[in-house]
């Protein structure tokens, strides 16, 4: 391996764990808003449930109030008995009192109806508090262990910055811009490994001639295909005699740093 290139795999490693952990912590909040959806899902449905069954008890209330002024009327309709004097009116005085009982009747089955349903309401109402505090409890455990996750990994992250700056003194000037202006530009590592022919960035194969150029560790070179920054990972290759001419065709191949 080039020996110039040594620090800049040390920043490298520096910089792909701090990437890693950034995008790590950006992701927490939307995993503990992923978290709280079953929780949010389940009050929504206890307060709908509970506005239904208020509902219910307005409208059973409101029956009864109804019922109670029905039979204050048939309470005067009967009293008004008394004055009745011929038979016709005295039979359809009997006619309104029946049809006032089949009312009575009436209003009566629809507040049994509307207590039937508050009670049904009011049970499910229970059901679905035990189940929201039970998801209240797994989504603050939840809460608990991103919070924790995320206070750990902002520790390592200031850590890691602080190496990252040590790191970056130790490193050519000339260098480091290199290296930074490659990570701009690729937005991942800028540095990439030859293995087997190929660039372990792009993982396309390199031409044999740049191979040989990276393994010789003489000049830093980068992919012709991905721009990174290429080095070899075993010992650098001494370097053979050339010929005349040779200089230029190894720059036709890749390119220098």
């Amino acid at each position: 391996m080039n020996p110039k290139l040594s620090p800049l795999i040390d920043l490298q490693k520096l910089d792909l764990r701090i990437m890693e952990i950034t995008e790590i912590r950006r992701k927490i909040p939307e995993r503990l808003h992923n978290a709280e959806a079953p929780l949010r899902e389940a009050a929504q449905l206890l307060n709908d449930t509970k506005a239904i069954g208020d509902a219910a008890v307005k409208e059973r209330r409101a029956y009864e109030k109804d019922l109670e002024a029905h039979e204050a009327h048939t309470e005067k309709m009967k009293l008004h008995a008394a004055n009745l004097k011929t038979n016709k009116e005295y039979q359809a005085h009997l006619f309104e009192i029946e049809l006032a009982n089949k009312k009575r009747g009436d209003f009566e089955e629809k507040i049994l109806l509307a207590m039937d349903k508050a009670d049904q309401l009011q049970k499910t109402v229970k059901e679905l508090q035990e189940k929201k505090t039970a998801l209240e409890k797994a989504f603050t455990g939840e809460k608990q262990g991103l919070d924790a996750q995320d206070k750990e990994l902002a520790a390592e992250l200031a850590q890691l910055e602080l190496r990252h700056r040590e790191a970056s003194a130790r490193v050519e000037k000339v260098l480091l811009d290199r290296y930074n202006q490659v990570k701009a530009s690729r937005k991942d590592q800028p540095l990439a490994a030859v293995r087997d022919g190929i660039c372990l960035g792009c993982r396309l194969q390199i031409p044999p001639q740049l191979i040989a150029q990276v393994k010789r560790s003489d000049d830093l070179h980068v992919c012709p295909y991905c721009r990174r920054i290429l080095y070899w990972e075993g010992e650098p290759v001494a370097e053979t005699p050339s010929s005349p001419g040779s200089k230029t065709s190894e720059l036709e191949v890749g390119e220098s740093v």
